[in-house]
């Protein structure tokens, strides 16, 4: 996540463009902020882990994330990876009160395809079927 104005979009940086990046030593288990207002009453706060698709977030990670939440007096949040989420993860964050969006490296990329964050459009093809109706 990139400190300052972020797109304007709605999916990331808030309304207002606002999105801090906290990530790094003493970030008390938190890596960026999204203001969903220009006052800052309404925040997200985002934890992001980077991981080859061999890996793995368990429970644990998810768990640290929620109690640096509950650390800060907030009640959501939003933890994404570049790998997946085991088992063990998803069923944690389903059944908590802390409400944690979970999103792995396959909802990432669709997420940044949809949004046009991060990629650059290459060829566009166009698919064609025949309109039955048309020759009824």
């Amino acid at each position: 996540m990139r400190a300052g104005r972020a797109r304007r979009d709605g999916l990331h940086g808030g309304t207002d463009g606002q999105a801090r990046r906290i990530g790094g030593t003493g970030d008390g288990g938190v890596d960026g902020v999204i203001d969903q207002d220009k006052l800052g009453l309404q925040r997200i706060y985002v934890q992001a882990k980077r991981y080859g698709a061999d890996n793995t977030v368990g429970r644990e990670a998810i768990q640290a994330f929620v109690g640096a939440l509950h650390g800060r007096n907030v009640t959501q949040g939003i933890f994404i990876t570049t790998s997946r989420f085991s088992p063990g993860a998803v069923d944690y964050a389903r059944n908590i009160g802390t409400r944690v969006v979970l999103i792995d490296g396959a909802r990432l990329a669709e997420l940044m395809i949809s949004y046009g964050i991060g990629v650059q459009q290459r060829e566009t093809y166009r698919v064609v079927d025949i309109d039955e109706d048309y020759f009824e």
